[in-house]
């Protein structure tokens, strides 16, 4: 094989440039196992160096079925990277696996991909190939027991991938043409709407206590009386609840019903067990 052939397969092999491959191959002597593994230090090395950039542009990608469904962002600092052809294949298969492992991070960054490398060593050679900082973000599975998946893209990439992904998941005892359409336009919702909880009491206590605060400081220059101030901080946190609570907020098609109330309309089995919405940036 000439020292050209040799480039050609090294670089079909780690996707390094031309130059990079050529040196490698030089330092060791030729043998391709060794210039793999001296490119993936080097790789390593670049890669380090890029880790302390931001990035916040990337993809959502959704995988798996109605049973057990799985959402995981990948972030990149750019979005011509979140279009490049080798971060989008490298996506979708990681989504794949990420539904496989149901989100278990520490077991996703060293699954063996098709290549037989694992998540780390491919992310690794990724950010060598493309020049940009590549991080796996959020991740979530839902697994239904006796309910269903349904899934939302918002401004798709590719394929199953896009810039804001939602799953939520319904149980109810008979499944009907309405409760299926209910659940697509739901995702819509919460898409729309982010709402933070499933209702006003799971909402975190801390981000309440924030939000009281920062209403209360609204008010202090205000010069009205303690008593009319402590009532309208209690009315506009009440207000903070409901808009962000999934079954008080106004139904997106129709703002005159509640989601609890269109939910009771259409079957009164019908319940909504969770949901999880990720968007870019």
């Amino acid at each position: 094989m000439s020292q050209i052939d040799e480039v050609k397969k090294l670089r079909k092999l780690c996707g390094a440039g031309f130059n990079d491959c050529l040196s490698a191959l030089k330092e060791a002597n030729g043998n391709i196992e060794e210039a793999l593994e001296i490119l993936r230090v080097k790789g390593i090395s670049k890669a380090s160096k890029k880790m302390s950039r931001d990035a916040s542009e990337g993809v959502i990608a959704i995988s798996g079925d109605n049973d057990q469904t799985s959402i995981i962002e990948v972030n990149c600092e750019t979005d011509f990277v979140a279009k490049n052809e080798d971060f989008i294949k490298f996506t979708k298969e990681l989504s794949e696996a990420n539904n496989i492992l149901e989100s278990d991070l520490d077991k996703l960054k060293s699954y063996k991909m098709s290549n037989n490398k694992s998540v780390e060593d491919n992310i690794v050679a990724l950010i060598s190939k493309i020049g940009e900082k590549i991080t796996i973000g959020r991740l979530k599975t839902l697994k239904s027991s006796g309910s269903k998946n349904y899934s939302y893209h918002h401004t798709v990439v590719k394929d199953n991938l896009s810039k804001l992904g939602v799953i939520v998941n319904l149980k109810f005892k008979k499944e009907t043409n309405e409760i299926n359409l209910f659940g697509k336009q739901l995702s819509m919702h919460i898409a729309a709407l982010d709402p933070i909880a499933l209702d006003t009491s799971l909402i975190d206590q801390d981000l309440l206590k924030k939000e009281k605060e920062l209403i209360e400081k609204e008010l202090k220059n205000s010069n009205k009386p303690k008593e009319i101030i402590e009532k309208i901080s209690l009315g506009k946190i009440k207000k903070f609840k409901e808009d962000n609570s999934l079954m008080s907020q106004n139904w997106v098609m129709d703002p005159n019903q509640t989601v609890e109330k269109v939910l009771k309309n259409i079957d009164k089995d019908l319940k909504i067990i969770d949901f999880v919405r990720f968007k870019i940036g």
